[in-house]
């Protein structure tokens, strides 16, 4: 079991080596600059010694950084991603140890991060290798999607655009006047038509495929005429984004380093209905009644007048500096454990190998439609989190219609757990009320779980005759497998 979070020490001699270095100093420059000794300079470059509290303020004040830029967040998620590489079972290289990989992203974070991208421009030519392949051949991996691209920009970032939420916020004080006169989707109604001359039309009941289509030339708006109000003002608001904002927008996804015009394409759409929810939800107010309502997720819908997704959705982006809310992930799920929305503000890393945990009561919602359930998950690493689910439904207007169902999943670190209402109740120090769960069978190491599909890694399974199950061997006397 590894080390508490609460216990780690920061050692983070990479990232100050990195930024003497920027700054053009050698170690005795900084020591000086910090106020301590060369020797202990020369420690913490060498990992020999923490950073203490002090130590991390000076170097925020000196080299003009958020304390916040030591978090170990980022060699969290680095360290999972080098683990998803090189757990990839097509590489063919036994998986080094868990404490290992870790050490490797925080010791060589820019060796990690050239292993993580060859892995990726390993898979993209195995797309090309399958897309030539004689029908039938499966040798190859399966294709990697822009959209994998377009996450990680927004993990990059935090999930936390500021330009674009500053200036949702800036058109939301604007649209404040036109609000009171019937509503928000009155208002963004309002300003398409005198700013852009673009005018709103139901489309037909019967050929309704997009919730909305805009067509340049005729200047008209056709929105499904089966979105609530809430919905329609979201579609509203993600048009005028590509209207109002295509400058910043174009900036934004220029500036992402995405590989193709696909990627490119789902970043800017992915930045406009950032910018809707924003709109819709301005930050300042958005964050202050979050707080004040101990982030309840149906009364904040209810207050701000969209639906449960749309409020998780944007609570996992209250990340503003200076005015933080609780750093969330967010994710959306089918019942076949697709998952078609993920986004996070906190270390909490989504395998890109193999699926995920079916022990996350992100799936164990399906069970339970539209009630709220909460769990607290403890990872292999010992990290805990605090898990609030439920279902939503899309579609279905008359009998006949097609209804998708999802589970959507809001979780934060257990650390940050008392200040949800959701968690009244709940004994959250109590080891025994967390549920052991992991990355996915694929790199998952625990060997005492009944639902494993797959090996544990570095094991392999073993025939149950009772209960004509699969079980996985233990791993004993360095590696051989013992029955």
């Amino acid at each position: 079991m590894g080390r508490r979070p609460a216990d780690r020490k920061v050692y983070a001699h990479a990232k100050l080596r990195r930024l003497r270095r920027e700054h053009g100093m050698n170690q005795v420059e900084m020591a000086r600059a910090l106020a301590i000794s060369t020797s202990y300079a020369n420690q913490i470059e060498q990992s020999l010694r923490p950073l203490t509290a002090p130590v991390l303020l000076r170097i925020a004040e000196v080299f003009g950084v958020d304390p916040e830029f030591f978090s170990e967040a980022d060699e969290d998620r680095l360290a999972a991603d080098l683990r998803t590489a090189l757990a990839d079972e097509a590489c063919g290289v036994p998986l080094p140890a868990a404490e290992d990989i870790t050490e490797a992203a925080r010791d060589h974070p820019e060796v990690a991060r050239a292993l993580v991208a060859l892995h990726h421009r390993y898979r993209d030519t195995a797309e090309r290798a399958a897309a030539l392949a004689p029908r039938g051949d499966t040798s190859a991996l399966p294709p990697s999607e822009p959209h994998d691209e377009v996450r990680d920009f927004f993990y990059a970032h935090h999930n936390h655009i500021a330009p674009l939420d500053e200036a949702a916020e800036r058109t939301a004080a604007e649209l404040a006047t036109g609000t009171a006169a019937g509503g928000t989707a009155a208002a963004l109604t309002r300003r398409l038509a005198d700013d852009h001359r673009v005018r709103v039309v139901d489309a037909a009941r019967e050929h309704v495929v997009d919730a909305r289509r805009f067509d340049p030339d005729t200047g008209l708006l056709f929105l499904s005429p089966w979105l609530s109000e809430g919905q329609r003002a979201f579609q509203l608001a993600t048009q005028l984004a590509l209207l109002e904002q295509g400058a910043l927008l174009d900036l934004l996804v220029a500036g992402a380093g995405l590989s193709s015009p696909e990627a490119a394409g789902l970043a800017r759409i992915g930045l406009a209905t950032y910018f809707a929810g924003a709109l819709l939800m301005p930050y300042g107010a958005f964050h202050a009644t979050a707080e004040e309502l101990r982030y309840d997720i149906e009364l904040l819908a209810v207050r701000f007048g969209v639906g449960f997704e749309t409020v998780c959705h944007r609570l996992s982006t209250l990340q503003r500096t200076g005015r933080r809310g609780i750093p969330f992930s967010f994710l959306r799920a089918d019942r076949a454990g697709n998952i078609s929305k993920r986004q996070s503000a906190t270390d909490f890393h989504f395998s890109r190998l193999g699926g995920t945990c079916p022990l996350w009561t992100v799936y164990e919602a399906f069970s339970a439609p539209d009630r709220i359930l909460t769990q607290v998950a403890e990872m292999p690493d010992g990290k805990r989190y605090f898990w609030v689910a439920r279902t939503v439904t899309r579609g279905g207007f008359g009998h006949h219609a097609a209804r998708a169902e999802f589970a959507v999943a809001l979780g934060c670190e257990l650390r940050h757990a008392h200040r949800l209402v959701y968690a009244e109740g709940i004994a959250l120090d109590d080891p025994r009320a967390a549920t052991p769960i992991g990355l996915g069978c694929r790199i998952c190491e625990r060997r005492d779980c009944a639902q494993r599909a797959r090996p544990p890694a570095g094991g392999r399974l073993a025939v149950d005759p009772d209960r004509r199950t699969l079980v996985p061997y233990p791993v004993v006397d360095g590696g051989r497998a013992a029955r």
